[in-house]
């Protein structure tokens, strides 16, 4: 892996030798990739620009960049450059060897307290380090966390990120992680993150969310109603804290309060953990992901070589949305 907060020279896809892709999504995908000058490897998302015009995701990706571009944060992945060409835009990011945090939390099935704490600890720290900045994240989930090669996390895909002094209307996120206030339409900001907290941890702890159903619509009542059923396995503080992050009452949702991200950190949950020493990385991760070296790509699924038709070009009055990128 590339040093943190290094950045490096690229005009295009040319400076780069471009390898396997790491992950696919609806605007593009993320292929691994070593800069030919300084042979140091990186993620390069390439997003097609006529998808993002059509799916109407030129305002995501902007704000995307202008975000990361005002983070560092020991568990927020680095952006080094962004370039564009007639078709596609590229935004080149620190490479996070260890893949994906959902394969291993599904290859473990469900996590042991010890662990959920750990990872937990990580996610607040984000949270509050974005949210000092009146950032706020929306879309937590275990495919979002990448396992950097000490087994700690690096959250990325900022697309739904935005900066919100007070509130904001867009539906957005994952349907098992959506918070009520946005499904009702009512307006939200940093809360939303908080909930999502209580998901991720209820998911870490049971191996699956607590709001599921084959049909969204299913899942988007289950979450109205707000009832969270806990297997007998949870213990009391995991509990609690969930309880007080999963509240609809935005006046009584943990991280939305007085103290802020201080009542998560202080929650009984945490109790032995010491966040300065996981912000410093001082602490052993539960899972060292298998590491040949700094070029390994092994841990992330093997995806076939995109078969794309010509890419579309965007006419000129459309180019010119991505004259900020």
């Amino acid at each position: 892996m590339a040093p943190r907060g290094q950045d490096i020279s690229a005009a295009s896809l040319s400076d780069f030798e471009v390898g396997v892709t790491l992950g696919t999504g609806s605007f593009g995908r993320v292929r691994f990739a070593t800069h030919k000058d300084t042979t140091t490897p990186w993620a390069v998302k390439v997003l097609k620009k006529s998808e993002l015009v059509r799916l109407q995701q030129v305002e995501h990706v902007i704000s995307e960049k202008t975000i990361l571009d005002q983070c560092k944060h020991p568990f927020i992945v680095h952006l080094a450059c962004t370039f564009q060409d007639k078709w596609y835009l590229y935004m080149v990011l620190e490479y996070v060897v260890g893949g994906e945090f959902f394969t291993h939390l599904r290859n473990a099935g469900r996590l042991d307290i010890i662990s959920t704490k750990f990872y937990s600890a990580q996610v607040t720290l984000i949270f509050e380090y974005l949210h000092a900045r009146d950032f706020i994240y929306r879309d937590l989930k275990p495919e979002n966390l990448l396992l950097d090669k000490d087994g700690y996390v690096k959250i990325t895909d900022f697309g739904f990120a935005k900066r919100v002094i007070y509130k904001t209307y867009t539906l957005c996120g994952t349907p098992e992680y959506i918070a009520p206030e946005v499904l009702l339409n009512k307006g939200h900001g940093r809360g939303v993150d908080w909930w999502t907290l209580g998901i991720l941890v209820y998911e870490m702890m049971v191996g699956q969310p607590p709001f599921i159903d084959e049909d969204p619509m299913g899942i988007y009542q289950q979450i109205l109603i707000g009832k969270v059923s806990f297997p007998r396995f949870i213990e009391r503080n995991a509990r609690s804290l969930i309880k007080k992050l999963l509240v609809a009452d935005l006046t009584k949702r943990y991280g939305c309060l007085k103290g802020g991200a201080l009542d998560v950190n202080k929650h009984r949950f945490f109790q032995g953990v010491t966040f300065n020493d996981i912000l410093a990385k001082k602490a052993t991760g539960p899972v060292i992901p298998l590491v040949k070296d700094q070029f390994d790509t092994s841990n992330y699924e093997a995806y076939p070589d995109s078969i794309e038709e010509a890419p579309i070009s965007v006419c000129t009055s459309g180019a010119d949305l991505f004259a900020s990128f």
